[in-house]
């Protein structure tokens, strides 16, 4: 059984900018978490908050890649996955995939996890789509949870 999600969308941005709005802490608020502790660099743990939903998730940053790629581990100690985020530009456009794996093939939950975070992961490009091509910085949060 297949453990991973994989998402991928077309950002008509060049690469460095669709990078740095990753990265950067004072982007992030615009289309995804509402802050970042500080800047992704690799080999540092990043807290990240979501005010509306009064949670926090730290990650830790494995690989740095300038405009090419962003490797993260999140999650619970033993629950912990991997999220490969991977920009590839051509004519000044850049697709931006991202892949999730490292879930646990004997979860009872497994399937409804994998459901979870690839429906996150579309909401969550799709927003920074909206930010970085139309300037729309009011869609992130808005996922109603029951």
């Amino acid at each position: 059984m297949l453990t991973e999600v994989t998402v991928k969308l077309q950002i008509s941005k060049p690469a460095e900018e669709v990078f740095v709005a990753i990265i950067n802490p004072e982007k992030i608020g615009n289309y995804w978490f509402s802050s970042s502790s500080e800047k992704w660099t690799e080999g540092n743990t990043v807290l990240l908050r979501y005010e509306e939903y009064q949670a926090e998730v730290a990650i830790r940053i494995m690989q740095v890649a300038e405009k090419e790629k962003i490797v993260f581990a999140w999650g619970e100690k033993h629950e912990e996955t991997i999220v490969s985020i991977t920009l590839k530009e051509h004519n000044l456009k850049t697709v931006l995939e991202v892949k999730e794996s490292g879930f646990k093939e004997d979860d009872p939950l497994l399937v409804e996890k994998l459901l979870n975070q690839k429906e996150g992961w579309v909401y969550t490009i799709t927003c920074l789509k909206a930010y970085l091509e139309h300037g729309i910085h009011d869609l992130r949060a808005s996922l109603v949870f029951g």
